[in-house]
């Protein structure tokens, strides 16, 4: 009997790093729909049968994953502030927005996951969003501000490096292969913290105008872009990162987003 096909659901939209992994997907012989979230929702009953998976920004899982009983495995809210500084090289914490506000000095802020809150660094806590855009309980991510002369994309499988690539140089987009000063760095922060994440992930790292490296920060492979890293093995960690809940490993259910 012959299995039915695996599809790939996409945006209308694509990003480089979606063509990309669309190609690799049909060389491999997966089937690819896109259109808009609402679209997939609503012809959910016809990719049924096959394994579906799903390579999107978080507003467009969020209303497809549920529907098509697609697991999103996404890194704990807090991964990176729990990291020794060892490996982060500055202060980072997770916590409230409305606990943020009281910030008087620079901080970078972010969301732990998501975009909602602009990844910026704020002069202080009175620039964030106000209490009518978002719900003070929404946590986020507050570290010292960090200067990167090189960021690198790792993307992880069963805790090792599959693929890796170079995305930006002094803040802005530069890509580049792997650097083997990145993937030892990548080593050893899986060695020290990769047990705190899913299966399939990606980890950006980073290093400093004095040489140190550094986390940046993870993020979800079915939402990441692949840059200048092998698309077959950036597509294998994206099948897995967001693929049919009922496959998932007893250890991947704690992260599901």
């Amino acid at each position: 009997m012959t299995r039915p096909p695996r599809t790939l659901v996409l945006p209308p939209r694509l990003t480089v790093s979606a063509r990309t992994l669309r190609a690799t997907a049909l060389r491999r012989g997966l089937r690819i729909v896109e259109a808009t979230a609402s679209a997939v929702a609503a012809s959910a009953s016809e990719l049924e049968g096959g394994a579906v998976h799903l390579h999107a920004g978080p507003s467009f899982a969020d209303v497809v994953a549920p529907t098509l009983g697609i697991a999103l495995l996404e890194a704990p809210a807090d991964w990176l502030a729990r990291l020794p500084r060892a490996l982060t090289r500055r202060d980072v914490r997770a916590m409230p927005i409305g606990d943020a506000y009281r910030l008087r000095r620079p901080a970078f802020v972010k969301s732990p996951n998501d975009k909602s809150i602009s990844a910026l660094v704020y002069a202080d806590g009175s620039r964030l969003p106000g209490p009518d855009a978002v719900d003070p309980a929404t946590v986020v991510l507050v570290s010292d501000v960090m200067t990167f002369t090189v960021e690198y994309r790792l993307h992880v499988l069963d805790g090792a490096v599959r693929t890796a690539g170079q995305y930006a140089e002094a803040g802005r987009l530069r890509l580049g292969p792997p650097d083997g000063d990145a993937l030892a760095f990548g080593r050893d922060v899986l060695a020290a913290a990769g047990a705190s994440l899913p299966s399939a992930i990606v980890v950006d790292v980073g290093r400093d105008d004095e040489g140190q490296w550094a986390v940046i920060e993870a993020n979800a492979a079915w939402a990441g872009g692949c840059y200048l890293a092998d698309p077959e093995r950036a597509l294998d960690t994206v099948l897995r990162a967001a693929g049919p809940a009922a496959d998932l490993s007893p250890r991947d259910r704690a992260f599901v987003r």
